[in-house]
């Protein structure tokens, strides 16, 4: 197994969202998402079928739950469930 970093090797198509999985196992699935300011069309909401565990590492993030006025505000090494 090599050593990579979540720091590396960042998408060259910055228009868009990239998202890698980094482990996928029944009971879990790790990705790296890397976005540039995309954000999801206003008026839409992002269902998932699964649970989802967020953690900023770099840069700064908004994030609204349905029934929320205000958006939750991001920053490094901030998360949320």
């Amino acid at each position: 197994m090599t050593r990579q970093s979540l720091f590396t090797d960042y998408p060259a198509d910055t228009s868009r969202e990239a998202s890698e999985t980094l482990l996928d196992t029944p009971d879990l699935r790790l990705e790296r998402i890397v976005s540039f300011g995309q954000a999801t069309p206003r008026g839409e909401w992002d269902d998932q079928p699964r649970d989802e565990w967020v953690l900023l590492l770099r840069g700064h993030a908004g994030v609204r739950f349905e029934g929320e006025p205000e958006p939750r505000s991001l920053r490094p090494g901030d998360y949320l469930h």
